[in-house]
């Protein structure tokens, strides 16, 4: 039987989000608005086979569900060959993805004989001419029509992700909902979060979870339970309609409290929080199948002494400079 990795607060950990690079062809006007800058004298991201030896460690310590992020995921070589050993690794679940939608059109029958069967696709406008001034990109109906592709596929969980900003697209919360339940979708409203690198856009567009709840409650939408293994999203729906629509609201009264969720980084670096104040190298522990023992017992270790909450309330973001850092 696996472990429980637990804390030192009580909460159990049974989901991974893994980085599979820092890189990302997007310049998301909250994360990389001058776009992805290469830096030089960093490691090499995790091979194929430190990354099974990494995921077969968390599973013994009984967590089941994995996301590939980035960056953009889509841009690592190697993607499905991770993807294939992860999905492969004994006691993973539920193998699942983030993605902006390059490319997945073409990529999406691969990515489900690969075993990614849940997608996450970032969505910050359904107007062509806002999609192309918060991306960077004008790619909007080739992203909506990867989504569809992706359904054709099999892949039988697909979520939008929408990061909501006062200004600039708060004015679309009836397009989305008329669009999530003409498509029978689900939909994550995500708060913008503040980083080291976007201080003063987080002042400017921020726009607070709870406004959002109530303006989908005065509509008639209805909280709904928290399923096992799901992220910290509150989910809505309409009874009786199709659809769903989840609030990522990271600066509500104890929001950390219900947290289930570790990071990886592209290099190797666990990370306690997205927001915490550095991470701690596992690759010394990734060399070979016989260290398995020592890895997870270190991942263990490391994970009860994770804080019981962020620190954003404060403005600290901690050592996470943008987001695509380490797979928001």
């Amino acid at each position: 039987m696996a472990q429980q990795l637990t804390d030192g607060h009580g909460r159990r950990f049974e989901y991974l989000r893994l980085s599979l690079t820092d890189m990302c062809n997007f310049r998301c006007s909250y994360c990389l608005p001058d776009g992805f800058r290469k830096q030089t004298g960093l490691p090499a991201n995790l091979t194929v086979r430190e990354t099974g030896r990494l995921i077969a460690a968390f599973a013994r310590l009984g967590l089941w569900k994995v996301r590939l992020t980035g960056g953009e995921p889509s841009l690592r070589p190697e993607l499905l060959d991770i993807a294939r050993t992860v999905a492969a690794t004994p006691g993973i679940r539920k193998l699942a993805m983030t993605t902006n939608g390059y490319r997945l059109t073409e990529r999406a029958a691969d990515y489900a004989a690969a075993g990614i069967l849940a997608l996450n696709v970032s969505v910050d406008s359904l107007d062509p001419v806002k999609f192309a001034a918060i991306t960077g990109h004008d790619r909007l109906d080739e992203v909506l029509d990867g989504i569809a592709a992706a359904r054709l596929a099999g892949i039988t969980s697909i979520k939008l992700n929408s990061v909501l900003m006062r200004g600039i697209n708060d004015d679309e919360l009836e397009a989305f909902i008329a669009f999530v339940q003409r498509h029978d979708l689900a939909l994550r409203f995500i708060e913008v979060m503040r980083t080291n690198d976007n201080p003063d856009f987080f002042v400017r567009h921020h726009l607070a979870g709870v406004e959002i709840a109530a303006r989908l409650e005065a509509l008639g939408w209805q909280s709904l339970p928290r399923e096992a293994g799901a992220g910290p999203a509150v989910d809505y729906a309409r009874p009786g309609e199709p659809g769903r629509i989840g609030i990522i609201a990271l600066y509500s009264k104890d929001f950390c409290a219900s947290c289930n969720r570790l990071r990886v980084s592209a290099r190797g670096k666990l990370h306690l929080c997205l927001f915490g104040d550095h991470g701690i190298d596992l690759r010394p522990l990734l060399a070979s199948d016989d260290q398995i023992e020592p890895l997870t017992a270190r991942i263990a270790a490391l994970t009860a002494t994770k804080a019981p909450a962020h620190r954003l309330h404060a403005g600290d973001s901690g050592a996470t400079p943008h987001l695509a850092s380490i797979g928001g």
